[in-house]
Protein backbone atom coordinates (compact mmCIF):
# COMPACT_ATOMS: atom_id res chain seq x y z
CA UNK A 1 0.00 0.00 0.00
CA UNK A 2 1.27 3.44 -1.13
CA UNK A 3 1.71 6.06 2.01
CA UNK A 4 -0.26 8.96 1.88
CA UNK A 5 2.87 10.87 2.12
CA UNK A 6 4.79 8.86 -1.11
CA UNK A 7 6.19 12.14 -3.47
CA UNK A 8 5.18 12.59 -6.68
CA UNK A 9 8.09 14.78 -7.70
CA UNK A 10 10.95 16.29 -5.17
CA UNK A 11 12.49 19.62 -5.06
CA UNK A 12 16.15 20.40 -3.66
CA UNK A 13 16.16 24.22 -2.22
CA UNK A 14 19.59 26.16 -2.14
CA UNK A 15 18.58 28.76 0.54
CA UNK A 16 21.25 31.62 0.60
CA UNK A 17 21.55 35.09 2.60
CA UNK A 18 19.85 37.95 0.50
CA UNK A 19 22.79 39.94 0.50
CA UNK A 20 24.83 36.70 -1.19
CA UNK A 21 21.87 35.19 -3.02
CA UNK A 22 22.59 36.62 -6.85
CA UNK A 23 26.63 35.65 -6.26
CA UNK A 24 25.46 32.27 -5.47
CA UNK A 25 22.55 31.78 -8.60
CA UNK A 26 24.96 33.42 -11.11
CA UNK A 27 27.26 30.36 -9.84
CA UNK A 28 24.97 27.07 -9.36
CA UNK A 29 23.20 28.27 -12.81
CA UNK A 30 27.24 28.45 -14.59
CA UNK A 31 27.95 24.90 -13.14
CA UNK A 32 24.69 23.18 -13.83
CA UNK A 33 24.62 24.72 -17.34
CA UNK A 34 20.77 25.45 -16.21
CA UNK A 35 19.02 29.11 -16.07
CA UNK A 36 18.15 30.87 -13.49
CA UNK A 37 14.49 31.45 -14.30
CA UNK A 38 10.66 32.15 -13.19
CA UNK A 39 11.93 35.06 -10.34
CA UNK A 40 8.76 35.50 -8.17
CA UNK A 41 7.82 36.35 -3.97
CA UNK A 42 7.61 39.67 -3.18
CA UNK A 43 11.21 41.35 -3.57
CA UNK A 44 11.81 38.22 -5.98
CA UNK A 45 13.09 36.17 -3.06
CA UNK A 46 12.67 32.76 -5.26
CA UNK A 47 13.81 31.00 -8.65
CA UNK A 48 14.08 28.27 -10.11
CA UNK A 49 16.93 26.35 -12.29
CA UNK A 50 15.62 25.82 -15.51
CA UNK A 51 17.22 22.37 -17.14
CA UNK A 52 17.10 22.91 -21.26
CA UNK A 53 14.95 19.50 -21.33
CA UNK A 54 12.69 18.54 -18.69
CA UNK A 55 10.59 19.37 -15.65
CA UNK A 56 13.20 21.05 -13.03
CA UNK A 57 13.88 19.77 -9.89
CA UNK A 58 16.43 22.71 -7.97
CA UNK A 59 14.88 25.94 -6.49
CA UNK A 60 16.80 29.02 -4.90
CA UNK A 61 15.49 31.32 -2.40
CA UNK A 62 17.43 34.06 -0.78
CA UNK A 63 16.67 34.20 3.17
CA UNK A 64 16.76 37.15 5.59
CA UNK A 65 17.59 35.04 8.45
CA UNK A 66 20.17 32.25 9.71
CA UNK A 67 22.87 31.38 7.21
CA UNK A 68 20.97 29.44 4.95
CA UNK A 69 21.19 25.92 3.68
CA UNK A 70 19.42 23.12 2.02
CA UNK A 71 16.09 21.74 2.46
CA UNK A 72 13.38 19.08 0.59
CA UNK A 73 10.35 19.91 -0.29
CA UNK A 74 8.24 16.25 -1.45
CA UNK A 75 5.50 17.30 -3.74
CA UNK A 76 2.44 15.09 -2.74
CA UNK A 77 -1.19 14.01 -3.94
CA UNK A 78 -2.87 15.42 -0.11
CA UNK A 79 -0.66 17.81 1.68
CA UNK A 80 -2.31 17.56 4.99
CA UNK A 81 -2.68 13.56 5.01
CA UNK A 82 0.92 13.43 4.12
CA UNK A 83 1.90 15.56 7.43
CA UNK A 84 -0.61 13.48 9.49
CA UNK A 85 1.70 10.75 8.34
CA UNK A 86 5.28 12.17 8.88
CA UNK A 87 4.05 13.14 12.47
CA UNK A 88 2.97 9.68 12.95
CA UNK A 89 6.56 9.36 11.88
CA UNK A 90 8.31 10.95 14.76
CA UNK A 91 8.26 14.73 12.67
CA UNK A 92 7.29 17.93 14.45
CA UNK A 93 5.16 20.66 12.42
CA UNK A 94 6.45 23.91 12.13
CA UNK A 95 3.78 25.52 10.65
CA UNK A 96 2.11 25.74 7.34
CA UNK A 97 1.62 28.30 4.03
CA UNK A 98 -1.94 28.22 3.10
CA UNK A 99 -3.27 24.76 2.06
CA UNK A 100 -0.55 23.75 -0.28
CA UNK A 101 2.39 23.53 2.30
CA UNK A 102 3.28 22.13 5.26
CA UNK A 103 6.56 22.63 7.04
CA UNK A 104 8.57 20.06 8.94
CA UNK A 105 11.32 19.00 11.15
CA UNK A 106 12.46 15.33 10.73
CA UNK A 107 12.94 13.42 14.19
CA UNK A 108 16.83 14.57 13.68
CA UNK A 109 15.38 17.94 13.44
CA UNK A 110 16.17 18.56 9.35
CA UNK A 111 13.68 21.22 7.87
CA UNK A 112 11.51 19.93 4.99
CA UNK A 113 8.45 20.55 3.41
CA UNK A 114 5.44 18.98 1.77
CA UNK A 115 4.06 20.59 -1.08
CA UNK A 116 1.58 20.36 -3.74
CA UNK A 117 2.23 18.17 -6.65
CA UNK A 118 1.71 20.55 -9.46
CA UNK A 119 2.47 17.62 -12.13
CA UNK A 120 6.34 17.39 -13.05
CA UNK A 121 7.16 14.11 -14.12
CA UNK A 122 10.18 13.52 -15.91
CA UNK A 123 13.85 14.58 -15.89
CA UNK A 124 16.33 14.56 -18.85
CA UNK A 125 19.58 13.26 -18.26
CA UNK A 126 20.68 12.49 -22.07
CA UNK A 127 24.12 13.57 -22.95
CA UNK A 128 25.16 15.24 -19.23
CA UNK A 129 28.21 14.65 -17.65
CA UNK A 130 27.23 16.02 -14.55
CA UNK A 131 24.36 16.26 -12.67
CA UNK A 132 23.06 18.03 -9.11
CA UNK A 133 21.46 14.97 -7.90
CA UNK A 134 22.54 14.51 -4.27
CA UNK A 135 20.90 16.01 -0.82
CA UNK A 136 23.33 14.47 1.45
CA UNK A 137 21.91 14.33 5.02
CA UNK A 138 24.63 14.79 7.67
CA UNK A 139 23.93 12.64 10.75
CA UNK A 140 25.04 12.48 14.19
CA UNK A 141 25.06 9.27 15.67
CA UNK A 142 22.84 9.25 17.99
CA UNK A 143 19.83 10.15 15.55
CA UNK A 144 21.31 7.81 12.54
CA UNK A 145 18.94 4.94 13.18
CA UNK A 146 15.60 7.11 13.60
CA UNK A 147 16.49 9.61 10.86
CA UNK A 148 17.00 6.77 8.38
CA UNK A 149 13.90 4.60 9.71
CA UNK A 150 12.02 8.23 8.96
CA UNK A 151 13.26 9.09 5.59
CA UNK A 152 12.33 5.68 4.02
CA UNK A 153 8.86 5.24 5.75
CA UNK A 154 8.01 9.04 4.72
CA UNK A 155 8.73 8.60 0.61
CA UNK A 156 8.41 5.05 0.39
CA UNK A 157 11.46 4.40 -0.98
CA UNK A 158 14.01 1.89 -0.88
CA UNK A 159 16.55 2.08 1.99
CA UNK A 160 19.86 0.60 1.07
CA UNK A 161 22.97 0.28 3.61
CA UNK A 162 26.42 1.11 1.83
CA UNK A 163 29.22 -0.99 1.54
CA UNK A 164 31.25 2.63 2.94
CA UNK A 165 30.19 2.27 6.50
CA UNK A 166 28.56 4.96 7.96
CA UNK A 167 26.50 5.49 5.22
CA UNK A 168 23.10 4.52 3.30
CA UNK A 169 20.67 6.20 0.92
CA UNK A 170 17.06 6.33 0.09
CA UNK A 171 16.01 6.50 -3.52
CA UNK A 172 13.43 5.23 -5.58
CA UNK A 173 15.53 5.74 -8.83
CA UNK A 174 13.37 7.58 -12.18
CA UNK A 175 11.67 8.90 -12.53
CA UNK A 176 12.51 11.19 -9.08
CA UNK A 177 14.94 13.53 -9.81
CA UNK A 178 16.71 13.53 -6.70
CA UNK A 179 18.27 10.79 -3.89
CA UNK A 180 18.77 11.08 -0.31
CA UNK A 181 22.17 10.09 0.86
CA UNK A 182 22.75 9.87 4.74
CA UNK A 183 26.13 9.99 6.57
CA UNK A 184 27.30 9.55 10.17
CA UNK A 185 29.00 12.55 11.64
CA UNK A 186 31.66 12.35 13.75
CA UNK A 187 29.88 14.30 16.47
CA UNK A 188 27.73 12.19 19.17
CA UNK A 189 24.35 14.26 18.96
CA UNK A 190 22.90 17.92 17.64
CA UNK A 191 20.35 18.22 14.96
CA UNK A 192 20.76 16.85 11.39
CA UNK A 193 21.60 19.30 8.31
CA UNK A 194 22.43 19.08 4.84
CA UNK A 195 24.85 19.39 1.62
CA UNK A 196 24.38 18.45 -1.84
CA UNK A 197 26.13 16.88 -4.17
CA UNK A 198 26.73 16.34 -7.49
CA UNK A 199 27.62 12.83 -9.74
CA UNK A 200 30.24 13.53 -11.66
CA UNK A 201 31.36 11.00 -14.73
CA UNK A 202 34.68 13.19 -14.53
CA UNK A 203 35.30 14.37 -11.29
CA UNK A 204 38.97 15.86 -12.26
CA UNK A 205 37.53 17.85 -15.14
CA UNK A 206 34.35 18.93 -12.53
CA UNK A 207 36.67 20.33 -9.93
CA UNK A 208 38.63 22.16 -12.54
CA UNK A 209 35.30 23.85 -14.23
CA UNK A 210 33.94 24.17 -10.77
CA UNK A 211 37.09 26.08 -9.66
CA UNK A 212 37.10 28.44 -12.71
CA UNK A 213 33.66 29.15 -11.88
CA UNK A 214 35.08 30.65 -8.77
CA UNK A 215 34.47 27.55 -6.13
CA UNK A 216 37.56 26.29 -3.78
CA UNK A 217 38.79 22.90 -3.15
CA UNK A 218 38.81 21.95 0.57
CA UNK A 219 39.46 18.62 0.58
CA UNK A 220 40.24 15.62 -1.79
CA UNK A 221 39.33 11.86 -0.99
CA UNK A 222 39.22 8.76 -2.34
CA UNK A 223 35.66 8.81 -4.54
CA UNK A 224 34.68 12.68 -3.69
CA UNK A 225 36.20 16.12 -3.62
CA UNK A 226 34.82 18.51 -1.10
CA UNK A 227 34.50 22.31 -2.20
CA UNK A 228 33.35 25.96 -1.09
CA UNK A 229 30.91 27.95 -3.55
CA UNK A 230 31.83 31.83 -3.94
CA UNK A 231 29.93 32.64 -1.03
CA UNK A 232 30.45 29.65 1.48
CA UNK A 233 28.18 26.70 0.58
CA UNK A 234 29.98 23.40 1.29
CA UNK A 235 29.27 20.74 -1.32
CA UNK A 236 31.12 17.62 -3.30
CA UNK A 237 31.64 16.55 -6.65
CA UNK A 238 30.76 12.09 -6.62
CA UNK A 239 32.42 9.80 -8.73
CA UNK A 240 28.64 8.66 -9.71
CA UNK A 241 27.88 8.39 -13.31
CA UNK A 242 25.22 10.85 -13.98
CA UNK A 243 22.40 8.53 -15.14
CA UNK A 244 18.85 8.66 -13.54
CA UNK A 245 19.35 8.85 -9.95
CA UNK A 246 19.66 5.31 -8.17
Amino acid sequence: MTAPSSPRWAWMFLDTPRADAERSWRFWSEVTGQAVADRRGESGEFATLAPVHGDPWVKLQAVDDGPGGVHVDLDVDDVHAAAAHAESLGAVRVGAIGDEVVILRSPGGFVHCLTTWQGEAGQDREGLTSILDQVCLDVPCRRWEAENAYWAALTGWPWRESDEPGYASVSRGAPMPLRLLLQTLGEEDGEVRAHVDLACADRRADVARHEEAGARVMAEHHFWTVLEDPVGRVYCLTDRPPRPAR
